[in-house]
């Protein structure tokens, strides 16, 4: 088991950081309702920030204060239905409203244009926002995007974005996430996806973004939850050494990739791998909360990317969080690290129990005392 030196001032930071629970509840509410300037470039990704904002309110268990049913018809809202069989691949989520095309329930009958299309990212990210906020899915059209989907994998097993779009293990990972919550694997190839993937583990056994790449936690995350979710963790070459890389990660916080900096995101991306192998129980925790807590932003809420960084973003915000209840942070709810949601949404959506490969306990189980 790991165990990073401590000095005496950080024993004394430990004893006094704690989760600043109403300020990420007023962060992440804010996000909901008006972002910064500086996110303007993100229109196109607008429901993936939202799922950083529900998803995090969720695990801060306050997603009831928000109007769930305006952002449920919100969601639906952008979901593209296409309306003959030459357009099946554009089944799916737009990623936000930036076409202008009908909102509420007139989006279902808006005739699609040349560049109206779903993204596998925003299905997915789409669809764990219903799962937190408890819709049925019933008015998801499953047989149009499970049908699309399955037209954006490629002969090497990879999966499109969208049609003609970029292609790597994020979007396999979305595929399988998204058969996953519509318990419907026809979208997919399971063979060739899960070829794929081994085929992008590296000489250290880690994955990258795809066969030949370098090792990324990000990609490593990616690959391990896709597999997991398919039934086919048993398929990964030397786990035991996909958990040594992981470890090995741990610098305080968690980097990304070998001698890089410490980084808020990785505490979800390299710890969420960890506890899909039933490894997390390796690592310094409290090490890791040290880093994570101190880069709360004392103003704003949220975390940063840094402890120093001047502002918090919505992304290390969310993945910081995640990567503090899978150490079992007192006041967050348990996660899902495979599917990227709390694991009482996941239950209660019947996503996690039948599932083949799981964690064989959850991370509040745990033995370590995180509040001293």
């Amino acid at each position: 088991k790991r165990k990073l030196p401590i000095m005496e001032y950080e024993e004394e930071m430990l004893q006094s950081l704690k989760l600043e629970t109403e300020r990420h509840i007023a962060y992440f509410s804010h996000c909901l309702k008006q972002l910064p300037k500086d996110y303007v470039s993100m229109d196109t990704n607008r429901v993936t920030v939202a799922y950083f904002a529900v998803a995090a309110l969720d695990l801060l268990n306050a997603v009831d204060r928000i109007d769930k049913s305006a952002v449920v018809e919100w969601i639906y809202s952008l979901q593209v239905s296409p309306q003959n069989d030459e357009e099946s691949s554009k089944a799916g989520f737009r990623g936000g409203p930036f076409l202008g095309y009908p909102l509420a329930e007139l989006a279902a009958d808006a005739a699609t244009g040349l560049h109206d299309h779903g993204h596998i990212a925003m299905t997915y990210t789409a669809l764990a926002m219903l799962v937190i906020l408890g819709d049925d899915l019933s008015r998801v059209n499953k047989s149009a995007i499970l049908r699309g989907m399955s037209l954006l994998q490629l002969p090497d097993g990879s999966f499109c974005a969208y049609k003609g779009g970029e292609s790597d293990i994020r979007f396999t990972f979305c595929a399988a996430a998204v058969c996953c919550m519509l318990d419907d694997w026809s979208g997919m190839d399971l063979d060739s996806a899960t070829r794929y993937i081994v085929n992008s583990q590296s000489y250290d056994y880690a994955l990258g973004m795809a066969p030949g790449n370098e090792s990324h936690g990000g990609c490593t995350y990616c690959g391990i939850a896709a597999l997991s979710l398919m039934g086919r963790l048993q398929d990964l070459v030397r786990a035991e050494e996909v958990v040594r890389w992981c470890v090995d990660r741990q610098v305080e916080g968690y980097q990304g990739r070998i001698n890089k900096v410490p980084d808020t995101c990785y505490s979800f991306w390299i710890g969420g791998t960890l506890q899909i192998l039933d490894s997390l129980h390796l690592v310094d925790k409290q090490s890791t909360r040290l880093f994570n807590l101190s880069c709360q932003h004392s103003k704003y809420g949220g975390l940063c990317k840094f402890p120093d960084s001047p502002y918090p973003d919505i992304l290390h915000s969310y993945m910081g969080l995640a990567g503090l209840s899978l150490l079992g942070e007192p006041g967050l709810e348990p996660l899902d690290a495979a599917l990227g949601i709390t694991l009482k949404a996941s239950r209660r959506a019947g996503l996690f129990d039948n599932r083949v490969h799981r964690p064989s306990c959850t991370q509040h189980q745990d033995s370590d005392d995180l509040s001293r």
